[in-house]
C-alpha cells in the first residue's frame, strides 16, 4: 500500500508532467506545416489568358522571359501563334502570379501612392491619386484590364521581378528602379 506521502509525490509528478506533454502536442500541431511545394501549389491560382479557365502550372509558355500558364495545350498553341492578341490578359497574369510588379501609376506614369489602390480582376493596382483610382473603379472589367494591362501601359507601369529576388539594382529584395517617362525621375 502507498502511504500518504507516496500518493502526494505521485500526484505532484503527474500534475507536472501533463502540462509539459500538452505543450509538446501543441508544438507538434503548430510545427506540422505543409511542405513548401504543397504551399506553393495551394497558392497557385491563375486564369488562362486564352479561354479564361483555370490554368495549370504544367501548361506554360515563355512570355517576356517569364511563364504564362494555360488550361490546355490548345490554348498554349493559340497563344504562341499570336501572343499579341492575348497580351493584355497575359500581362495581367504576370502580375497576378507575382512575376512582375508595379513601379508607377499606369494612367499617368506618376509616383504611386499606397493609399490609392483598387483590385482589378484580383490584382491590387496602386495609383498616383484619387482621380486615377476613380477612373478605374468607374470602368467596366474589360476597360480596367485594357487601361492597366495593355501592352503600351504595361511596359511603362510594371517591371519584371528577378528570379532570385533581386529588384534590378543588385541589392536583393525591394522595389525595382524605373524611369518615370513623364518626369524623368527615378521611382523607388
Amino acid at each position: 500500500m502507498i502511504s500518504r506521502s507516496g500518493w502526494l509525490v505521485l500526484l505532484l509528478g503527474v500534475a507536472c508532467c501533463v502540462p509539459v506533454a500538452m505543450a509538446d502536442e501543441k508544438k507538434k500541431e503548430v510545427g506540422d506545416k505543409p511542405a513548401k511545394a504543397e504551399k506553393e501549389e495551394a497558392k497557385f491560382a491563375a486564369k488562362c489568358p486564352v479561354s479564361g479557365a483555370d490554368a495549370k502550372k504544367e501548361q506554360t509558355a515563355k512570355y517576356k522571359e517569364k511563364d504564362v500558364y494555360f488550361c490546355c495545350e490548345k490554348c498554349k498553341a493559340k497563344f504562341e501563334a499570336d501572343s499579341a492578341e492575348y497580351s493584355t490578359k497575359a500581362n495581367h497574369q504576370l502580375v497576378q502570379t507575382k512575376q512582375f510588379r508595379q513601379i508607377q501609376c499606369p494612367l499617368t506614369g506618376g509616383k504611386i501612392n499606397k493609399e490609392q489602390s483598387a483590385k482589378v480582376e484580383g490584382v491590387k493596382v496602386t495609383f498616383c491619386c484619387e482621380k486615377c483610382k476613380g477612373a478605374i473603379e468607374a470602368a467596366t472589367k474589360e476597360e480596367q484590364l485594357t487601361k492597366i494591362f495593355s501592352e503600351e501601359v504595361f511596359t511603362k507601369a510594371f517591371a519584371a521581378k528577378k528570379a532570385d529576388g533581386e529588384n534590378g539594382d543588385g541589392k536583393g529584395k525591394g522595389k525595382p528602379k524605373a524611369k518615370a517617362e513623364s518626369k524623368g525621375e527615378v521611382i523607388e
